[in-house]
């Protein structure tokens, strides 16, 4: 009986749990499926709607998640120690979930676009481009989004997403703009990323996102 009424007790917490990770779920699948729609279909557009897409979705879900959609911006936050172990760890599977589910999507919806993006040459370059971008990605998310100096604000999501779309435009035509290893698993699943290369992107995002975590909590020391 005791026993019973406990797991009762914590119904609660865990459809909370749960919730946090399913929108986290669905704004990586539409962040993954618009990345890989755009790269199909071409136009010089693209890095404003996956922008766009990501502004949306931020707005749609920040209040519930934080809305993450990134590995990279939640290594960032749990570096910004604004996010525990275990629902980093939660999120991180909801959101490389989703990318792949994205990828199994996008070729039913648009037809093929060609050869992945091979990074033979300038591997350095790439290198450069993700963690600069993706730096850039994780330490606006952790000053507008978890600041106590801005509380509540209505600018979040516009910030975030126009950060992504200036990497996606400087930087997109070097390592294919990702800033994401959500994106890069997904994008190696449709085909966009060459396997061989996969390393470079992930070796600079997730370096990048220690880096603005530790770059956060050296400027915010009281926050």
């Amino acid at each position: 009986m005791q026993t019973s009424t406990l797991l009762l007790d914590k119904r609660p917490q865990i459809r909370s749990v749960a919730v946090k990770y399913a929108v986290e779920a669905i704004g990586t699948f539409f962040l993954v499926f618009t990345v890989g729609a755009c790269v199909r279909g071409g136009g010089v557009l693209a890095p404003l709607a996956i922008g766009a897409v990501l502004m949306v979705m931020v707005y749609a879900g920040g209040h519930i998640s934080g809305g993450h959609y990134n590995p990279a911006v939640t290594l960032a936050v749990l570096v910004r120690r604004r996010i525990g172990l275990r629902d980093a760890c939660g999120y991180w599977a909801a959101q490389l979930v989703a990318g792949l589910a994205a990828a199994l999507v996008v070729p039913a919806v648009i037809a093929d676009h060609g050869p992945a993006l091979v990074l033979t040459g300038h591997i350095g370059a790439a290198f450069c481009a993700e963690l600069l971008f993706t730096f850039a990605l994780c330490f606006v998310v952790l000053n507008v989004a978890t600041s106590k100096d801005h509380p509540d604000n209505s600018f979040y999501g516009l910030a975030i997403g126009f950060t992504v779309a200036a990497g996606a435009i400087a930087v997109g035509g070097i390592s294919g703009g990702a800033f994401n290893p959500a994106v890069v698993f997904g994008g190696a699943a449709m085909g966009l990323f060459a396997l061989p290369t996969l390393w470079v992107y992930l070796a600079a995002q997730l370096l990048a996102a220690v880096a603005a975590g530790l770059a956060f909590r050296a400027l915010n020391p009281a926050d």
